[in-house]
């Protein structure tokens, strides 16, 4: 079944759900992407375009070039399992020169952030304050001050009509985007640092006069705020040492990760806490779901601009995949979670030498990228945690990774002041951007796909375009 291309190969077309297109077919190994492209519109009674993989392996340019890549992992007794889903909904391209560097900041830029669909730009940095960017014009929009100390993580709410920033001295202030004004009185409460901020899903607001954001500090615990009210309205507290992130997730659950090895799953509504799960050997460093990228946009769907619902665009792009946990920590490996079903890790993932910085879904949720100090960006396989590639070209630590919306290019910045950008289905490097005088400690790809930002230790900002 896997000799020659004058071989035919017998195939099944099979959905994302695991639900078969048709019957069983007999295909040439020579079939290119057209060729299947015409067959699944035939099955399917479609005119929309598909992307196809084996396995892990994306078929580029003919079935038989992929069937190589896996001659030990497929059976000559089984029909070849051909996974069809349908392409993004527009083609991201990749970012190669730097349009605007903007200066303003007096200290290290430690957080940049696009809001839910692009049009907005903000940053947090070691000054002290945040600011706003016009987009249009790439220039100063806001300069917002009000905390005392280092502004360690912002958060943009899936509206954009909140910014929340948190500071080194455990204070917490959401900002209006559109004024630069603050809202009401910081949130005071929080002991020590804060770590990580998570706005509630918007498909999971009851009341959508309330406003609610989870925070986690280095003092352990993790608080519920009433942005409306400028109050508190829970405080979770069960880690022993401080909480290292926080994800608000698309099933209105929050998982908190923290240095005393442990995630734990919490029922926001009444503060219950659900389950433990324990597994690392050190510190949890990173946590992201596979419903990130939905959570992020709310009620903005590319495909349809006009809609206004995030429930119909949350079941859409998530279809019926469970939601899916990954983890990084100082222990050096990964672990791959079901955390609303169950306790026990899906899979262990190592290969990292260093303690890893970051992991990030890819917007589909078939593919999780992983940053570490060991120079390396790993990709695995989002639903089962099998490894698929290394990407290697960072002379220093990689600090952090961000997906392109269309699930085909990863960008990363690094201590050793460069900007790359990976094409994911070569895994090669496609655009090395030097230009930082110094580490690079945030990176971000606009939702609409048109830009990436980059910022760090030499305190500027720089924007990059095709």
């Amino acid at each position: 079944m896997l000799g020659g291309d004058d071989c035919k190969v017998l195939v099944k077309f099979v959905d994302t759900k695991g639900e078969v297109a048709g019957s069983q077919l007999e295909l040439p190994r020579n079939a290119n992407l057209a060729q299947l492209q015409v067959v699944i519109n035939a099955l399917l009674e479609s005119e929309e375009k598909y992307q196809f993989h084996i396995n892990e392996f994306e078929i580029t340019e003919s079935l038989g070039r992929t069937l190589d890549l896996q001659k030990d992992a497929l059976s000559t007794e089984k029909a070849v399992e051909i996974v069809y889903e349908e392409q993004a909904v527009f083609k991201v391209r990749a970012v190669t020169r730097c349009t605007s560097t903007l200066h303003g900041h007096g200290e290290a830029i430690i957080n940049a952030a696009f809001n839910h669909n692009g049009t907005h730009l903000a940053t947090g940095s070691g000054d002290s304050t945040v600011r706003f960017w016009d987009l249009t014009t790439e220039t100063p929009h806001h300069t917002c001050k009000a905390h005392r100390q280092w502004v360690l993580v912002i958060s943009w709410h899936p509206t954009s009509l909140y910014l929340a920033s948190g500071c080194k001295k455990g204070d917490i202030c959401v900002w209006d985007p559109k004024t630069g004004q603050q809202k009401g009185r910081a949130l005071t409460g929080h002991k020590k640092w804060i770590s990580s901020l998570a706005w509630r899903p918007l498909h999971c607001a009851r009341d959508p006069a309330k406003c609610y954001l989870a925070s986690g500090s280095k003092d352990g615990a993790i608080k519920i705020w009433d942005v409306v009210l400028g109050q508190c309205t829970k405080t979770l507290t069960s880690h022993t040492q401080g909480v290292t992130c926080v994800k608000w997730s698309g099933e209105d659950l929050i998982y908190s990760s923290s240095q005393d090895r442990t995630i734990k799953v919490w029922r926001p509504s009444d503060g219950v806490l659900c389950r433990t799960l324990q597994g690392h050997g050190h510190w949890v460093n990173t946590m992201a779901l596979s419903t990130d990228y939905i959570c992020r946009i709310g009620s903005w769907d590319p495909a349809n601009p006009g809609e206004t619902d995030a429930a119909k665009v949350y079941q859409k792009y998530k279809g019926q995949s469970e939601e899916r946990l990954v983890s990084g920590s100082d222990d050096f490996t990964l672990f791959l979670w079901n955390p609303s079903k169950q306790t026990k890790p899906l899979a262990r993932m190592t290969g990292h030498q260093q303690l890893i910085n970051q992991v990030c879904f890819s917007p589909n949720g078939r593919t999780i990228a992983s940053a570490s100090f060991d120079k390396s960006v790993k990709v695995w396989d989002g639903r089962t945690g099998k490894f698929i590639s290394t990407l290697r070209g960072h002379v220093k630590a990689v600090y952090q990774i961000c997906w392109s919306s269309d699930n085909k290019l990863l960008v990363s910045g690094s201590s050793d002041s460069t900007v790359k950008v990976w094409c994911m289905r070569t895994f090669a490097l496609l655009q090395d951007l030097p230009g930082h005088a110094d580490e690079v400690f945030t990176v971000d790809w606009s939702p609409d796909g048109s830009r990436v930002v980059s910022g760090g230790k030499d305190k500027v900002l720089k924007l990059w375009r095709s």
